[in-house]
């Protein structure tokens, strides 16, 4: 991209709000930044209508056996990669099932890459690794909505198929028109100028937690508002799980417990033989044949 082009970018600009950063004192540099950062919830509240659209899209890929796939660079991509990782132990799904992919690899994960971002056909060869399908969504994240290497793993991805949805930060951008479903969180300039890091950033987190944690909820992967679907594999989730039985079945901590260890330390299992008074074998049954939706498994 031109520097011209860049200049034009509303992340780009200079941020009147905090001119004479650097002259700043601490107290009213941390007033400032919270400042700006409270302008962010009301941009993402703008386009809930499209993150709607999204988790619907999302949850129905998931139901029949499709996967959420992020695709990202610098910032864009570390939040993807945590959204993903984030996935498996609260909800208690496959690592298949939600995946990120980073411009860089694994080590861009912890160290600046970004010049593996400006290649389009990096980009590709790492979507079509996934081999994207009708049954996938492929979420593109880029605060610019300008770089190459997600461009082109999201027009890949939509190539082969897959619903592709963009989340960015700048309006009339290439990764909005090669969406199906835009999402655009224009958060204004930042503190820092071009430190998408900073608002952009939280707009992204933000927006991701939606589309993960709403898909998931849609698909009855918690049930009211509790981590029902919590993978017990330490002492703290295992506390966890107890505390999810007793407020959910209203048994005491002891007979959550108990019952939580008839039922192989299964959450969702356990939860069943308690609401439904059913054996294990049969809240076993009812999860296959609900798909994992808790409140289905019940029966209401």
């Amino acid at each position: 991209m031109s520097k011209s082009r860049l200049q034009k970018l509303g992340t780009e600009q200079a941020n009147v709000a905090t001119i004479a950063l650097d002259t700043r004192k601490a107290r009213e540099i941390a007033k400032i930044i919270n400042a700006e950062d409270a302008r962010v919830a009301p941009a993402v509240a703008r386009v809930l209508p499209e993150i709607a659209r999204a988790i619907d899209a999302i949850a129905e890929a998931l139901s029949w056996g499709g996967r959420l796939i992020y695709v990202g660079a610098g910032t864009s991509g570390r939040i993807a990669a945590l959204d993903a990782a984030e996935c498996p132990p609260t909800f208690n799904t496959n690592p298949e099932m939600v995946q990120y992919i980073m411009s860089g690899g694994e080590k861009a994960l912890g160290h600046a890459a970004e010049a593996s971002e400006d290649w389009p056909a990096l980009g590709r060869r790492d979507i079509a690794k996934r081999k994207p399908g009708k049954g996938d969504v492929v979420v593109g994240i880029s605060a610019s909505g300008r770089t190459p290497y997600t461009v082109a793993a999201l027009r890949y991805a939509r190539s082969h198929g897959a619903t592709t949805v963009a989340v960015t930060n700048n309006r009339g951008s290439w990764l909005e028109r090669v969406a199906d479903i835009a999402i655009v969180a224009d958060v204004g300039p930042e503190v820092v100028a071009g430190s998408t890091r900073m608002k952009a950033g939280t707009a992204q987190k933000l927006i991701l937690n939606m589309l993960s944690t709403g898909a998931m909820a849609r698909l009855g992967y918690v049930y009211g508002n509790l981590m029902v679907n919590v993978h017990v594999k330490n002492k703290k989730l295992l506390e966890r799980g107890v505390s999810v039985l007793e407020q959910a079945a209203g048994v005491s901590r002891d007979e959550a417990r108990r019952v939580l260890k008839a039922g192989g330390n299964s959450v969702p299992v356990t939860l069943v033989m308690l609401k439904a008074q059913v054996s294990k074998a049969e809240a076993r049954r009812r999860l296959r044949a609900a798909r994992g939706n808790v409140r289905k498994a019940i029966g209401g």
